[in-house]
């Protein structure tokens, strides 16, 4: 069990947080624990709604004076408001509350969902649940990179918080695991605390490759996360994280030599482009052409598909190792790849410096800014479970689910942007092994959704907020012509429709808006690209179902049609030439984000109905709720051999929920 750092302090008023069994569906709400790092000796937070400090001016020195002296009191005006009852005081708050998780499944709740305890009160966490959960702050203390609590606790564990080494006001908390699960707690008398770090380094933006022939090394470098303290060690894409940025016109043929440096103890890896289509050979299988310590392997990606460019869109490639993918992604093997299509001025679509590709994920580090080793002890045998019970790796302590405590974007914490009061084009992607995120500026404007992360729409799509699991790409124009002189936090919220999955409340960045004058720019165009005409059959070819499976032995894993992956075993075969018409299906109780290699994939319906606008172009990777189905389709051209399907969930592929469908040759008459 990990928890916060606390100093002795005489006991008083208690909190207690009780996590009860929720026997009827233990198994599927384990997680393997990514330890958090330790928190400072007296955990606090700022309030961290403040806006950036601009040099020299008087009025703002004003300002963070009187903040400071409202915090003091507990009243910042302005920053979310005071404690939820506006008649409690320290005196009155009770010195014992009992909040219980009560459900099963994947419907924990928090109840009540608002406690309070006085500012020398002693705050107990139990959990008594047979299911791992944290009790994680959204607010930072005062060293601005740590949670002002964030507690991991097995079943049976418990931990106590003095309150007294909390700043009063409003924390508003949740469970990394299952974030869905939500709640307040207030400390005392104080402000409404936000929980948005400083954002004190600015963005990084990997290097960009832009040559037909490229030879990238994979090797463990020292990556500057944070912006003070120790480097952190990882294994990266030639000596970054991410990795470098590869930038090719579509259509144009790539090939790219990559080098395995990495320590020995790695073994042997493989490269997957996410969302290309090329030779099987070249798909980053997960058990052959696998590129052992000391060798090097080039991949060839044409980047066109049926004699036409693929579409432009931001790509990525990773580490496809199988039982070893969740880890080596977590250590860093991650890199974008963008391909460009010079029609896309004319469109209206930022371009050049107006562009900017975000990574987003999480990790958790040690006091010295290490990551953390959630794999310790997994070993390869990744199918196996250990005594805690189904769905974990062989030796983990925690199960399929590897989730950080720190939100990093474009491989850096909490950093921000330097803008112009402009049209800027964000390529938002979630490179997280398992958490989603549901993206929302702060100031409430609007994403104009141009693309996924297989091609633009067919018209942009107005949004106010943008869920994305692993894998899933937004191609989004932000408007920041009218925000000059401000700063804009671009936050992930909870989820507003309260799906069980929900989503991992953070302030990842931040956009400075420059007072300079705009750049000169076409507006956006309202048709973008249309979807070539595709002659769906009636027949659905193939229908996959994404489940919890048991084996001969009692053993729980993730499974898709009621089997684990087989390299060995072909689940599909399709004719090359073929428009095939698939369903895919969730019959489990969590959600899961689905890829499909190879083809340019389109979506027919979600639940019976037609598919959301933003579904309405080529894509490569959907959310299926718990009970959803979504029907897709696709030629199958090119090039015969073995592909993937499997959850993007790393964790979940690993444990084996992936199948292989065979592209073979037309029969000859």
């Amino acid at each position: 069990m990990t928890g916060v750092r606390t100093p002795a302090t005489t006991p008083g008023p208690v909190v207690v947080i009780l996590v009860v069994p929720a026997d009827d569906f233990a198994a599927q709400g384990r997680f393997r624990v990514a330890a958090p790092r330790s928190n400072a000796e007296n955990p606090s937070v700022v309030d961290s709604s403040r806006q950036r400090r601009r040099a020299g001016t008087v009025a703002s020195a004003v300002l963070l004076l009187m903040a400071a002296a409202a915090l003091v009191v507990g009243a910042l005006p302005g920053a979310g408001g005071v404690s939820p009852s506006a008649a409690t005081t320290a005196e009155t708050q009770p010195s014992e509350v009992t909040i219980t998780i009560n459900g099963g499944g994947f419907a924990w709740t928090f109840d009540p969902a608002s406690a309070e305890v006085a500012p020398d009160g002693m705050i107990t966490v139990v959990n008594a649940s047979g299911t791992s959960h944290t009790f994680t702050s959204q607010a930072y203390d005062t060293s601005g990179t740590h949670k002002a609590f964030d507690v991991t606790l097995s079943p049976g564990d418990s931990t106590t918080i003095p309150a007294s080494t909390l700043q009063q006001g409003v924390y508003h908390y949740f469970c990394r695991f299952h974030p869905a699960m939500q709640g307040t707690l207030t400390v005392g008398t104080g402000p409404d605390l936000s929980g948005a770090p400083s954002f004190d380094q600015p963005l990084y933006e990997p290097p960009v490759l832009t040559g037909k022939r490229l030879r990238i090394v994979m090797k463990k470098a020292a990556v500057q996360v944070f912006k003070d303290g120790p480097a952190t060690t990882m294994w990266t894409y030639g000596g970054t994280y991410p990795g470098p940025t590869i930038r090719r016109p579509t259509g144009a043929d790539t090939k790219v030599t990559f080098v395995n440096n990495l320590p020995k103890a790695v073994g042997s890896v493989t490269v997957h482009q996410h969302a290309g289509h090329q030779t099987s050979a070249n798909d980053g299988q997960p058990m052959s052409n696998l590129i052992k310590h000391g060798g090097a392997k080039t991949y060839d990606y044409p980047l066109r598909d049926g004699g036409k460019p693929l579409p432009a869109a931001l790509r990525f490639y990773h580490d496809h190792r199988m039982d070893e993918t969740a880890r080596n992604n977590w250590m860093g093997l991650q890199g974008m790849f963008l391909t460009t299509d010079p029609n896309d001025a004319k469109r209206g679509l930022p371009t050049g410096r107006y562009d900017i590709p975000l990574s987003f994920t999480d990790r958790s580090f040690t006091d010295t800014h290490q990551l953390t080793d959630p794999f310790a002890g997994a070993g390869s045998a990744a199918h196996a479970t250990n005594a805690m019970g189904s769905m974990t790796m062989a030796g983990a302590t925690g199960p399929s689910g590897t989730v950080g405590d720190t939100v990093l974007v474009n491989g850096r914490f909490a950093p921000y942007k330097d803008v112009q009061p402009g049209l800027y084009r964000l390529r938002l992607f979630n490179a997280s092994l398992f958490s989603a995120y549901d993206f929302k500026l702060s100031n409430g404007e609007q994403f104009e959704q141009v693309g996924t992360g297989s091609g633009l729409l067919p018209h942009p799509v107005t949004r106010s907020d943008i869920l994305l699991g692993p894998a899933q790409r937004a191609d989004v124009v932000v408007d920041f012509r009218d925000d000059a002189g401000t700063d804009i936090v671009l936050q992930s919220i909870a989820r507003p429709d309260g799906k069980e999955s929900g989503s991992y409340p953070a302030f990842p960045m931040q956009f400075r808006v420059g007072s300079g004058p705009s750049p000169t720019q076409k507006n956006l165009s309202d048709n973008l690209v249309p979807l070539p005409k595709l002659s769906i059959p009636k027949k659905t070819a193939m229908t996959w179902k994404f489940g919890l499976s048991t084996d001969s032995r009692g053993h729980q894993f993730w499974s898709i049609n009621g089997r684990r992956y087989n390299p060995k075993r072909v689940d599909h075969k399709v004719t090359r030439g073929k428009v095939q018409k698939w369903r895919l299906v969730n019959t489990s109780a969590m959600t899961h984000y689905v890829h499909l290699h190879e083809e340019l994939w389109r979506t027919i319906s979600r639940d019976g109905g037609r598919p959301p606008l933003w579904e309405r172009g080529y894509e490569d990777t959907w959310r299926l709720d718990p009970g959803e189905s979504v029907v897709v389709a696709a030629r199958f051209t090119d090039y015969t051999g073995k592909f993937m399907i499997h959850c993007h969930m790393l964790d979940h592929e690993d444990n084996g929920m992936m199948a292989t469908f065979e592209v073979v040759k037309p029969k000859r008459r």
